[in-house]
């Protein structure tokens, strides 16, 4: 996937496709750069997530992430999370449904029509 953090701004972007061969080797630097970037947070942190498709290990991480970011969030940081998925996808949005039901931060569904997509 295409992974844009930027720690002066506190806003994180993972789009596209996520499905590393090896997850670990690619999400490990990530989360570690979340642990750093706790300890002094923007004011407000923006999660976003434009996810065309992701694979099971990858789903793992992107909890991990959200954890992370939750974390955060119950200790009084200002978090924000949009989840992007596509009008036609379903199991995307459902899968953001999930999530909300998963971690207790507030997560902003976002449905792209198709020009919108593109």
């Amino acid at each position: 996937p295409n992974v844009s953090f930027d720690v002066s701004s506190g806003i994180l972007e993972i789009s596209g496709r996520s499905i590393p061969e090896n997850s670990y080797q690619f999400y490990e630097p990530l989360l570690s750069w979340l642990d750093k970037y706790a300890s002094q947070p923007q004011g407000t942190t923006e999660l976003t997530f434009k996810l065309d498709y992701f694979n099971t290990s990858s789903s793992m991480y992107i909890l991990g992430i959200l954890k992370k970011l939750e974390k955060l969030y119950l200790a009084g940081h200002k978090a924000e999370v949009k989840w992007y998925y596509d009008i036609d996808d379903e199991d995307m949005l459902q899968t953001g449904e999930d999530l909300k039901q998963i971690v207790k931060l507030p997560i902003e569904m976002v449905e792209l029509d198709a020009e919108e997509d593109e």
